[in-house]
């Protein structure tokens, strides 16, 4: 497969992703589809580019298209997910997606995680701060063999938020970065992106 067509599904992707809070499975086949038509998209395996590619699509669209606005944005999602860690700081929550990597548009909800014994206690602390939540599942950071793991949601300053609750056990084999991309900030970390990044009203 030529690689310039990977790059072209990977650019429509991130514009689905960017301007309509697509997930990146749909969006990267639907651009397949787009850009190859429905008979050449039917075998994806070697056309479709993987995730990071078309994360870093999405963060050049932010940055040619939204450049006004995004930093503001994401100062914003990151202050609002410091509030939510803080309140479940006993729970070692830490902050993950598009959020911490920067990719989060004006669809983008929070996404943590937190690692403890219980889950139903975690549940009973959030109903305990009058916050209406909603219990699903996700999948396993660690992949398919995984079972999925409850997630808590609610809605925090108009913003939505999913909790992905996991035993403590998991977080031993959590790994916190992949290559120099950090996949999980705790606390301390996203402190300090944020003192790193300072406040877009000021610049």
């Amino acid at each position: 497969m030529n690689p310039e067509i990977k790059t072209e599904i990977a650019a429509a992707a991130a514009r689905m992703i960017a301007q309509d809070g697509a997930d990146y499975g749909s969006a990267k086949r639907k651009a397949a589809r787009q850009i190859l038509g429905d008979a050449q998209a039917r075998d994806l395996s070697d056309i479709l580019p993987d995730n990071e590619q078309i994360e870093e699509e999405v963060r050049l669209y932010h940055a040619l298209y939204n450049a006004d606005t995004h930093p503001a944005h994401l100062f914003r999602l990151r202050g609002l997910a410091l509030q939510v860690m803080e309140m479940l700081e006993q729970y070692q929550p830490f902050l993950t997606g598009s959020v911490l990597y920067g990719t989060a548009g004006m669809h983008d909800d929070i996404h943590l995680q937190v690692f403890v014994d219980s889950a139903k206690e975690v549940e009973i602390y959030l109903l305990n701060k009058n916050l209406q939540i909603e219990i699903s599942e996700s999948p396993h950071f660690r992949g398919p063999r995984f079972d999925d793991v409850e997630t808590a949601s609610f809605m925090w300053k108009n913003v939505g938020v999913h909790v992905e609750i996991y035993e403590q056990d998991d977080l031993r084999g959590a790994k916190k970065k992949s290559g120099d991309k950090l996949l999980r900030a705790d606390l301390t970390e996203l402190r300090t992106i944020l003192t790193n990044s300072s406040h877009p009203a000021q610049q």
